[in-house]
């Protein structure tokens, strides 16, 4: 790849007046306890490098077995149609664009009725005209929709997108759990709740400090199927997990925070920008400690989440009752413009994690769940961790790495790792990371202008 990759990272060149490689040097300051001097044999206080602190990756997730049983108790009597259907509604909710805005339906118009006024053969009247411009309008708008989750419609969602978004949503509370050990959050609270698959994957990570989870969807249908699923798939019994409570609308008093906001799979169901911002604003007031924001890994997935990180970021209104600015705790290792979207080309930044779906008959095999995500805190930027992260699948090749990396200048590189070039220890981290993990460098140089062809545009 031609031109310098602007990422800096350690290399192999020896500073001047210090018996050691800058790469031991930038990896013994990430690891607490080592020494800038020596971390040859110490630098990852004795673990193997496969367990670098970069690794984030989770293996095959597994709904609770709880979890699990009550999805399929509920499912036991439906009709034989329900694979169609699930089919049907996961392909929809994927292809589905944002609504189109009304300026830009304005703007439309506008080009349109311009167009249809200097073609000379079309002589209108002011009414055929305006009927034109409808006409042509509804041929090249996407036709944005509002589902409304009865009954039918949310155990349909149940069986399609349960188990994936368990895996997205634990793939996010993991990263906080193996970045941040120490943080032990009381309370949750989950926007567009749904099926309630955030509780489940909170308490499979914080189940011993959480003692309060708050579900919001305006669908009380919804709501009713995500408290049958704690009382596993029954509307007796008690939940398998104390202190969750379920609401239609929003806590109103602005004191009120939590610990931790999630909103999965919901800022989309949203009909426009307007309200976007509005319920983002309102879930940032909400957020003590994290706000959590996961999408499908589509562009336009990866799209609104960007709009709703530099909402946050930009953010001029401060709350007298918590002043606290905001930084990027995850994926980003920056708060610049995501280089994602400034390409020629733009790219959803997206990660996968596989996970063990529910076990119905058309359903067995272990699946793969592709999703964006944006994980906002509160605090300074110099309490996050900015090592570059890994944005693509690591392509392995004898004796070399390629890695795709988003770094904290800003900037999408493809870097081209050798042990030869870089040294031993970052080159066998990149070998056995993955995509979506931290490669655990510092940045005081530049890695080597690369002439390697990258074998994914082959």
């Amino acid at each position: 790849m031609a031109g310098a990759l602007k990422c800096s990272v350690t290399l192999g060149r020896w500073f001047p007046g210090l018996g050691v490689a800058p790469q031991a040097r930038g990896l013994a300051a990430l690891v607490p306890g080592v020494t800038q001097i020596d971390n040859k044999s110490d630098f990852l206080q004795k673990r193997p490098h496969r367990q670098h602190p970069g690794i984030l990756n989770l293996p095959h997730v597994r709904l609770p077995q709880a979890l699990s049983n009550g999805a399929q108790l509920l499912l036991l009597e439906n009709s034989p149609t329900m694979e169609n259907q699930v089919q049907t509604l996961t392909n929809y909710l994927w292809s589905r664009h944002l609504p189109v805005e009304p300026e830009e339906l304005q703007r439309r118009a506008r080009h349109l009725e311009k167009k249809f006024l200097e073609n000379p053969d079309l002589s209108q009247t002011e009414e055929k005209l305006h009927g034109a411009v409808l006409h042509a309008l509804r041929k090249t708008t996407y036709h944005w929709q509002e589902l409304s989750y009865t009954e039918g419609l949310s155990l349909v969602y149940m069986a399609a997108r349960l188990d994936g978004g368990f895996a997205a949503v634990s793939r996010a509370f993991h990263e906080i759990r193996a970045r941040n050990p120490a943080f032990q959050p009381q309370t949750l609270m989950d926007f567009g709740s749904g099926t309630g698959s955030v509780t489940w994957a909170a308490n499979s990570i914080w189940g011993q400090s959480l003692r309060e989870y708050v579900c919001v969807d305006k669908s009380t249908d919804m709501l009713a199927l995500a408290e049958k699923l704690l009382k596993g798939g029954s509307e007796s019994g008690e939940p398998y997990i104390p202190g969750v409570f379920f609401r239609q609308f929003l806590p109103v008093s602005p004191k009120v925070q939590f610990d931790v906001v999630v909103s999965a799979f919901s800022l989309s169901e949203l009909p426009s920008r307007a309200d976007r911002t509005e319920v983002v604003q309102t879930l940032w007031r909400k957020t003590g400690h994290f706000l959590v924001l996961v999408e499908n890994g589509t562009k336009a997935g990866h799209r609104l989440l960007m709009d709703a990180r530099d909402l946050v970021l930009k953010g001029k209104e401060k709350s007298p009752l918590d002043p606290r600015p905001g930084f990027v705790f995850a994926p980003c290792p920056h708060e610049l413009p995501c280089p994602q979207l400034t390409t020629s080309r733009p790219l959803a930044c997206s990660f996968s994690q596989a996970y063990h779906p529910i076990p119905f008959s058309w359903n067995k095999k272990p699946k793969e769940e592709k999703f964006s995500m944006v994980i906002l805190a509160r605090g300074s930027p110099e309490e996050a961790n900015r090592w570059p992260r890994i944005t693509q699948p690591v392509l392995k090749r004898p004796r070399h790495v390629h890695c795709h990396l988003c770094c904290p200048d800003g900037h999408m590189q493809h870097a081209v790792i050798t042990a030869h070039r870089h040294g031993r220890d970052l080159y066998r981290c990149a070998r056995v990371s993955s995509w979506g993990d931290l490669l655990p460098v510092l940045t005081p140089s530049a890695f080597p202008p690369s002439t390697a062809q990258d074998p994914s545009e082959s």
